[in-house]
């Protein structure tokens, strides 16, 4: 039985996503793309992302979703953006009753490259071999589709955000 998994790399500005499917011990990817909110202000845009990913989730029927972790940097100010994004995804998700689990950016870079202090062109790399991609993947699909993946590599070990176990 394949499993769906959505990989969801939050973002203030642009929020990668990617459906990667595991049918046994092989994986592919479904689909991917950047979600980029519109609007004038904050509340547009938080707005705008709620409503298009909710769109996303309607569309895609996902089994699970995997998200990754606020990463909190030196500028509070953006990590404060960051927050209120990743909140919008997790209330989507919440609405939608998919089951989701949380991995912060050192796990992801563990799963897919081998250590948790890889650079960004490394994920891309990586996730375009694992896969056999034909092209790579724009930056934040790329790490939507590893935060997928991790999920997929680390089913029993993951951080519950709703606290269902066994979900995917």
């Amino acid at each position: 039985m394949a499993r769906r998994v959505l990989g969801v790399d939050p973002g203030s500005s642009a929020t990668g996503w990617a459906l990667v499917v595991a049918e046994g011990n092989r994986y592919r990817l479904e689909a991917a793309g950047v979600l980029r909110p519109k609007g004038g202000d904050r509340v547009a845009r938080l707005a705008d992302l709620e409503r298009r990913f909710a769109g996303l989730l309607e569309r895609l029927r996902p089994d699970c979703a995997a998200v990754e972790s606020s990463f909190s940097g030196r500028n509070p100010r953006s990590g404060h953006a960051l927050a209120e994004s990743r909140g919008v995804i997790l209330a989507a998700l919440g609405r939608s009753a998919t089951a989701t689990s949380s991995y912060s950016p050192a796990e992801v870079k563990l799963a897919i490259v081998g250590h948790g202090r890889a650079e960004k062109q490394q994920i891309v790399y990586m996730v375009t071999r694992l896969l056999g991609l034909a092209t790579e993947p724009a930056q934040d699909a790329a790490d939507a589709i590893a935060v997928g993946l991790t999920h997929l590599h680390s089913s029993g070990r993951m951080s519950l955000v709703d606290g269902r176990k066994g979900a995917c």
